[in-house]
């Protein structure tokens, strides 16, 4: 009888839920589902990254490449991410080149990563005007069941602590880099932006890290990222109903909880695989 009305009547389904402020999978309004990560985990990477929310599993992986800086920014290396959505995935992404949402998620990506300054473009330049590094951020989605952004983000972030790089020396005279894979150092990551994903439904009621089908029946979605010092460096909402100013407020501070609990995560996990020097 439920998996009738669930099909027939998906919103009215969810609603009932609702009323009794709580969700069909068992959740509370305000709760996140088990978040869980890798690292390291591709060998072939300079830094990589697994995360898990509920169902949904994004992998980064992270290559570094030596390139020549772009002459208006002569001390600046380069971040360049591209966030995948496969059909492998979910059925509702089709092969062929990026959709809207893939394309929309790599602008994302790139917004934090340039506003939260999470790490300095400065630091991966090896000989001004002549050297810098390239990362490429490749960011694949493997299983959607909703929140994609706040696993995309923490993947990053996760990818990015676990990089290496090789020492490179330049010499003036023959213009040659040279790279030694013995001797690698980690990235300076200046900022930690952690995101938290809200659904609204009929324009009022707010629900955290929303699943797939959640998403689909909201009247909005919004991502709020935050950093360490609370500071907002992003505000995602692909239009839907407006937001009060109570709620933004709220969607903020729920934001800065999510922000404390994804950080321990990540610290937690880095510490475990660190072997000794």
């Amino acid at each position: 009888m439920a998996a009738g009305f669930k099909t027939a009547e998906p919103l009215e389904y969810h609603r009932s839920f609702l009323k009794e402020n709580c969700r069909p999978d068992g959740r509370e309004l305000g709760e996140f589902r088990t978040t869980t990560l890798n690292i390291g985990s591709i060998s072939t990477a300079d830094g990589s990254a697994l995360v898990k929310i509920g169902n949904t599993t994004v992998m980064c992986g992270i290559k570094a490449e030596l390139a020549n800086p772009a002459v208006e920014v002569p001390s600046r290396g380069y971040i360049v991410p591209n966030v995948d959505l496969p059909p492998l995935c979910s059925s509702r992404f089709r092969p062929g080149p990026p959709g809207e949402q893939a394309q929309a998620a790599s602008q994302f990506i790139a917004d934090v990563i340039e506003s939260s300054e999470v790490i300095q473009t400065e630091d991966l330049c090896i000989v001004k005007g002549k050297l810098c590094w390239v990362l490429y951020c490749d960011i694949m989605c493997l299983d959607y069941d909703g929140n994609v952004l706040d696993a995309c983000l923490i993947a990053l972030l996760a990818a990015l602590k676990n990089v290496r790089l090789p020492e490179v020396t330049f010499s003036e005279d023959s213009e040659v880099p040279k790279v030694s894979l013995e001797n690698r150092r980690g990235l300076t990551i200046h900022k930690h932006p952690v995101g938290a994903s809200f659904a609204v439904f009929d324009d009022s009621i707010m629900i955290v890290d929303p699943t797939a089908e959640e998403e689909t029946l909201s009247t909005a979605i919004i991502t709020v990222v935050m950093d360490e010092e609370k500071h907002l460096c992003a505000l995602h909402k692909p239009g839907g109903t407006s937001l009060s100013g109570e709620k933004l407020q709220d969607c903020i501070n729920r934001t800065t909880i999510r922000h404390k609990e994804v950080h321990k995560l990540i610290n937690k996990v880095i510490q475990s695989v660190k072997t000794p020097e």
